[in-house]
């Protein structure tokens, strides 16, 4: 081991206090990005991480106007020649914390309780970022980084990155890499060190249906005009089978089949069907049966109805027949699923089962690019000797559910992605009470130090 690498370490680790000092400073902030009340909190949390990477020496820090949030920059690029590049993604925005009453801390107030910290963002993904910059601060101390590094940190990945695809395409050569660092994924214990190298994609939409001029009264006019409501439900009710499977005709036609040796490397995973039943709190598990619980959640596409919205709601009987009726639905697609073609398919869908009684409009609210990387790159292999390095084992490779929206769209540019960070299951991720594990979290960090003296290799 070099004494760059070892210095690095110990610099790290001397400072752990002071670098969990200036993660609660972060999630404090409440830079909730779905909600414009907040938007001088994610200015406010922007401006935070522009001025950590000026104080450590980069170079061109600014936020970027991307239609949206602000995008914060900044690079180092004296490496030397042949030196390779490195681009760190991150996000700085968080999750609504509502309900408010179910936290038992202040969300928006880094609270320690043993190794655990509380607070919204602290997991997803404040503490990653913060690990990432600690382990780039560490690598500056000791005087030698030995690649280039560039920051993308965004403010919109909570609302699926929606001016991304076209930001990034338009400043293509600003984050030319040779590979992008995403610590946005997670582990599945804190023994278990993880590498996810496929993320599925997503299509969010939001179905608005209109029936009569106003909400009239069932007795009267129940069975004589269509509910809007009931049509609602009748429609996307019909979107899926018995077994889950989705029934919009050409929603299969790209999906990769899953080779044999892929699903034998599933099945030594920890995620089993006891997993799933443990981490939901269900009497069951659901689903098509051809494939297991996790293979569902990771590689199989979905399709799952995300909230409704019609009629009367609050306390006691209204015999109302609503005029309109809302409904927000997602699918999750995987390789080689194209969000925007899942659009036009959803659109037909609905436009050749819905009663022509009512009028309907479809909104495609936000898109993300399935993502696949390759497990044996030489930038893949420097994350898992860094992970075995700390952990003493050798890490997993795994699919994730959810998406990561910028991943796919850097993979567009020919950046492969290293996925990997430090939240566990049962951090209470979009959730009250969310949580970062610290010591896992702290390992996270040394790992990172090690992942980027083996690049420099």
């Amino acid at each position: 081991m070099s004494d760059p690498r070892n210095a690095a370490l110990k610099y790290s680790q001397d400072n752990r206090a002071r670098t969990l000092e200036e993660l609660k400073e972060l999630v404090a902030i409440p830079s909730v990005s779905a909600d414009p009340a907040y938007k001088a909190d994610i200015l406010r949390a922007a401006d935070w991480v522009v001025n950590k990477l000026k104080a450590l020496g980069f170079q061109n820090v600014k936020t970027l106007d991307t239609g949206g949030h602000p995008m914060v920059y900044g690079d180092l690029m004296n490496a030397g020649e042949g030196a390779p590049t490195l681009l760190i993604y991150g996000h700085y925005d968080v999750q609504p914390a509502d309900p408010m009453e179910l936290w038992e801390t202040p969300a928006f107030e880094g609270v320690q309780k043993g190794d655990l910290l509380f607070g919204r963002g602290a997991s997803d993904m404040k503490g990653q970022v913060i690990a990432s910059i600690a382990a780039v601060e560490a690598a500056l101390q000791a005087g030698s980084v030995p690649v280039n590094i560039k920051w993308m940190i965004e403010g919109e990945e909570e609302t699926g990155s929606p001016t991304m695809a076209q930001f990034i395409q338009e400043h293509a050569d600003l984050f030319a890499a040779d590979f992008a660092l995403n610590p946005d994924a997670g582990m599945l214990t804190p023994t278990q060190p993880t590498i996810t190298y496929g993320l599925r994609g997503m299509s969010y939409f939001e179905l608005h249906i209109t029936g009569p001029a106003l909400d009239l009264h069932s007795g009267f006019f129940g069975g004589t005009v269509r509910n809007p409501a009931n049509e609602l439900a009748r429609v996307l009710g019909s979107m899926q089978d018995a077994d889950g499977r989705v029934t919009i005709p050409g929603f299969y036609d790209k999906v990769r089949e899953l080779e044999e040796a892929e699903r034998a490397d599933f099945r030594r995973l920890p995620q089993d069907d006891s997993f799933y039943l443990q981490q939901s709190g269900s009497k069951a598990l659901w689903g098509d049966k051809d494939f297991s619980a996790y293979e569902r959640a990771t590689a199989q596409p979905t399709l799952d109805i995300n909230g409704l919205l019609s009629g009367y709601t609050s306390e006691g009987p209204k015999t109302v027949l609503p005029a309109k009726a809302m409904a927000k639905f997602s699918c999750r697609l995987v390789p080689d699923q194209d969000p925007f073609e899942i659009e036009a398919l959803v659109r037909k869908y609905i436009e050749d089962t819905i009663d022509p009684s009512v009028s309907w409009e479809l909104k495609l609210l936000s898109d993300a690019i399935p993502s696949i990387s390759e497990r044996d790159s030489a930038a893949v292999q420097a994350m898992a000797k860094a992970q075995e390095t700390v952990w003493g084992v050798r890490p997993i490779f795994r699919r994730e559910g959810g998406s990561v929206p910028v991943v796919g769209h850097l993979q567009g540019l020919g950046i492969e992605s290293i996925n990997v960070g430090s939240g566990l299951p049962d951090d209470q991720l979009h959730s009250p009470n969310e949580r970062l594990h610290l010591p896992t979290w702290e390992k996270e960090i040394d790992a990172m130090i090690h992942f980027i003296y083996n690049l420099g290799e």
